[in-house]
């Protein structure tokens, strides 16, 4: 065998190992995210059971392919850095409010977003949090921009 047909058979098998590589991250992705670490976080008398997603995969699965959430169960997104973060809905199947949290706890504002929606919603402001819950939960609650969480990722000075 030549040189240049071994170089175009270690390429073919490259690009065969490149697209099953592909076919499974597309395949992970179709299944709801439920093994990530949780943080208990309280909104003044009210206990939320927060999934943590903090890895750029994880950010960008987020709750996509959930048909069910408890009440009081959301998904606290973490980003290394402040800035004005823009969250949507592909692949959401339920209606979720995005709150964008400042480091100490206090809620910038406040987003309802549709399931299956490409519509972006952004944070007011630079933040470092997005805590994502069902839509109806913070307004149920009586929490709007201004109110305070609180918990461990909002009792760490960076």
């Amino acid at each position: 065998m030549s040189a240049l047909s071994l170089f175009s058979r270690f390429l073919q098998h490259l690009a065969l190992l490149a697209l099953l590589t592909s076919v499974a991250h597309v395949h992970a992705q179709e299944a709801p995210q439920m093994d990530l670490p949780r943080v208990e976080l309280a909104a003044g008398m009210h206990r939320i059971d927060a999934q943590v997603a903090q890895t750029p995969v994880q950010r960008q699965i987020g709750l996509m392919h959930r048909k069910s959430m408890p009440p009081q169960e959301g998904m606290l997104f973490i980003f290394e850095q402040p800035g004005v973060q823009c969250f949507w809905m592909k692949n959401t199947l339920l209606p979720l409010t995005a709150a964008f949290v400042a480091d100490d706890g206090s809620i910038v504002n406040l987003a309802d977003m549709q399931p299956q929606s490409e519509t972006s919603h952004c944070s007011k402001k630079a933040v470092r949090y997005v805590l994502e819950m069902n839509q109806g939960w913070f307004s149920q609650k009586h929490l709007k921009a201004g109110s305070k969480l609180s918990g461990a990722p909002f009792s760490v000075r960076r």
